[in-house]
């Protein structure tokens, strides 16, 4: 017998907030800074997540789309070394080797300023991609999404290089940059069709690395901390009470944590004067490593082994493999900065990364500890040193709220598609 009755279509809203902790909102949120928020808390439930490793935004965003490790995704940093060769390059949206959850639900979707989905191709639906994205026509699909966007004046992303020279032009373009977000999310969400809709905040993260040192006490730019924080709370509650009227599932979540910065820690000078990098010209970088090299490292904390027949110029044996990664790990475990212990965790590529893309993953990741910006410059002077960046990522302080109940609380971040996917099957 035919039925007269279609089945409702159920919708998921995620808002994505870029580095926003799981302790930093739990603070504000006792501090009477995001009211909307703890009222949320109420229906849903909040967590504490883990993120992926390496836990930068390229890689973490993209274990949120698929739902799967590096591993099986292919991305393991922003800047990866062509094969067989020491030529850097960007992986975009199109080295990414696994399905995105809306790809693969094949529903209406939304996904907005989303990184590493540049440049952005077509689905059933609109998407503009998120950092790292240099054109906005690129960005954007379909045409018409360019127009509106470009009629607004939306911006990309914030010009952070302001923040090292002129911090008042940096936090101006902040709030513009944040303004025309929302205009754009709003914009998406009331004026297209859409089952899966992505709005993601990049703006936390940017305020984050120049400022987080003053995110928790009275410092200069504290107040700059509130007054964000108050309005993307004012956001969130109106997303959220938009979403209710929906009828749709809704999340927020974080690609990573945040932590202030003690000392950033440079990896490939430590390989240096500990005998196991060599650079002819260290202002060129990796094309310059000598024959003599036995590793060297990529951002943020990726050693690779300079293996002979993997890189041109690669003269470590396979039978030394497995004694110079031991040797590494040690070393590094006891490293330390003013009788504080640098390093949390070493891992080898095994340990951490599955699928058929983990051998292309570092053959050793370091975690640090909280405080210790691990690096992979290539010229520095000294191991320690302090730049213009205050605050730095963290693995396991990310966040997860749902509208729903849930009675699981170990979440990591991969675990965000399978729970979309399992919505609006």
């Amino acid at each position: 017998m035919l039925s007269f009755f279609k089945k409702k279509k159920k919708k998921v809203v995620i808002i994505g907030l870029d580095g926003v902790p799981y302790t930093l909102l739990n603070f504000y949120i006792e501090q009477g800074v995001m009211p909307n928020f703890k009222a949320m808390m109420g229906e849903g439930s909040f967590h504490k997540m883990e993120t992926s490793l390496p836990e930068i935004s390229s890689v973490a965003w993209t274990s949120f789309m698929t739902g799967k490790n590096p591993g099986e995704h292919g991305i393991f940093g922003f800047m990866e070394l062509r094969e067989g060769s020491y030529n850097m390059y960007f992986p975009n949206y199109t080295d990414v080797k696994a399905p995105t959850f809306w790809d693969a639900a094949g529903v209406q979707s939304v996904v907005l300023n989303v990184p590493q989905t540049y440049p952005a191709r077509a689905l059933k639906g609109v998407m503009t991609s998120g950092f790292v994205a240099l054109d906005l026509k690129k960005a954007t699909y379909p045409e018409s999404a360019y127009n509106y966007l470009n009629s607004i004046n939306y911006k990309i992303d914030v010009n952070a290089s302001l923040a090292k020279d002129n911090v008042p032009a940096f936090l101006k373009d902040l709030s513009f940059t944040f303004e025309k977000r929302r205009e754009a999310i709003r914009h998406f969400f009331q004026n297209e069709d859409w089952q899966i809709f992505i709005g993601t905040i990049t703006e936390t993260d940017r305020l984050h690395h120049f400022f987080f040192h003053h995110a928790l006490n009275d410092g200069e730019f504290h107040g700059e901390f509130i007054n964000f924080y108050r309005k993307l709370d004012t956001f969130l509650g109106e997303m959220y009470e938009k979403t209710k009227k929906e009828n749709a599932l809704f999340l927020t979540c974080s690609d990573h944590g945040f932590t202030p910065i003690k000392t950033e820690v440079y990896i490939n000078k430590w390989l240096i004067e500990n005998g196991y990098l060599e650079l002819t010209d260290k202002d060129e970088g990796i094309e310059t490593i000598t024959e003599t090299s036995r590793a060297f490292c990529l951002d943020p904390s990726r050693i690779y082994i300079h293996l002979n027949g993997k890189y041109p110029k690669g003269t470590v044996k396979d039978s030394q493999y497995q004694d110079l990664r031991n040797e590494l790990a040690q070393k590094l475990k006891s490293l330390v900065f003013n009788g504080d212990k640098v390093v949390k965790d070493v891992f080898f590529k095994e340990d951490i990364f599955k699928g058929h893309y983990a051998d292309k993953g570092p053959d050793i990741y370091v975690l640090p500890n909280y405080g210790f910006d691990l690096k992979g410059t290539f010229n520095r002077e000294s191991v320690f040193g302090i730049t213009h960046f205050r605050g730095m990522h963290t693995y396991d302080d990310a966040h997860l709220f749902i509208s729903d109940k849930l009675s699981s609380s170990n979440f990591k971040i991969e675990d965000i598609a399978g729970i979309v996917s399992r919505h609006i099957d």
